[in-house]
């Protein structure tokens, strides 16, 4: 096995369940859901494992925990596999988990900043105001040009992931994605469907929220990195004690450009891939971009003995 590379999703891939299974297992797991709902004063085990799903899908909730979940599914299988990534990176809010787990913030950090982000989203957009869908079936730039067509005056909408060949998402006024939808349904071929978000992620139409958490990220003693993460709107670079506020800043309305982070991190030799935290999406994605990565995925018990045999022997 060669250069090895962590992951941590973001919002989207919350489910009524998820993290319960390490939580009854590991004291590391159970840990880092107590100092969550002890900073954020939420009892954050009870919305994992419980839900309602429409609570769950709130983003001022969707954000806290898919954190606190891709946190304690990490700290779980650190404490199983003593080794150090060459790189990590991590889907919108999942970069949060990134940044932690390489010490840029700590974990008592992550959470308010994460919350005061999660607030200032869906502030900057009342539930129903904006929202987000997948094109499946088109490149950016015909994406691109799609949006331009579906956007006007009183609407807009713009490309805010691309995730993988084919795999790109749109942001925007609710009217404005609803177009953008229609107009992908009628091309031969290409498939359209809205996310469970509430708000319009990674757009302009937070440029509000992204000047809010600026006053946060102020106060955090950011500390450089035990391990390189690579940055959603700058692959290219890494983060930095010095750059993290503007990155963390520029997040919130600038396009995540997951594909050129799989593609950064071929580039610097990784074979290996692991992500943490709920569902399988990133390693489905990961598939679409570079067949030849190894890829293994922690979520429960079974995928965390699984991914530690491989490292373990």
């Amino acid at each position: 096995m060669g250069r090895i590379a962590f992951v941590f999703p973001g919002q989207g891939t919350q489910h009524v369940g998820m993290g319960q299974d390490l939580y009854l297992k590991y004291q590391a797991a159970r840990d880092v859901f107590a100092a969550a709902s002890d900073i954020l004063g939420m009892d954050l085990a009870h919305l994992c494992f419980y839900g309602p799903r429409e609570a769950l899908d709130l983003t001022e909730n969707t954000q806290l925990a898919v954190l606190t979940c891709n946190l304690a599914i990490y700290r779980v299988f650190a404490e199983r596999v003593k080794l150090l990534p060459a790189v990590v990176a991590g889907h919108s809010v999942g970069e949060y988990a990134a940044l932690a787990a390489a010490g840029i913030i700590e974990d008592s950090q992550a959470f308010p900043l994460v919350k005061a982000r999660a607030g200032y989203h869906q502030e900057a957009a009342p539930v129903g105001a904006g929202a987000m869908a997948a094109i499946l079936g088109l490149n950016e730039e015909d994406v691109a040009g799609l949006c331009a067509t579906a956007s006007d005056a009183g609407a807009v909408v713009s490309v805010s992931i691309i995730n993988a060949p084919g795999q790109v998402v749109v942001s925007g006024n609710s009217s404005a994605v609803d177009r953008a939808v229609a107009l992908a349904g009628e091309r031969a071929g290409v498939k359209a469907v809205r996310l469970p978000i509430s708000v319009p992620c990674h757009c302009g139409l937070l440029a509000g929220a992204a000047l809010a958490l600026k006053v946060h990220l102020d106060g955090i003693p950011f500390q450089e990195g035990i391990f390189p993460v690579i940055p959603n709107c700058a692959p290219d670079i890494f983060y930095t004690k010095d750059n993290a506020t503007g990155l963390l800043m520029r997040q919130i309305t600038s396009p995540v450009r997951w594909q050129e982070t799989i593609v950064r991190m071929v580039s610097m030799g990784v074979d290996t891939v692991v992500e943490l935290g709920p569902k399988r999406t990133l390693v489905n994605i990961i598939k679409r971009i570079d067949r030849n990565i190894k890829l293994l995925s922690v979520e429960d018990g079974d995928s965390l003995d699984k991914a530690c045999a491989c490292f373990n022997g």
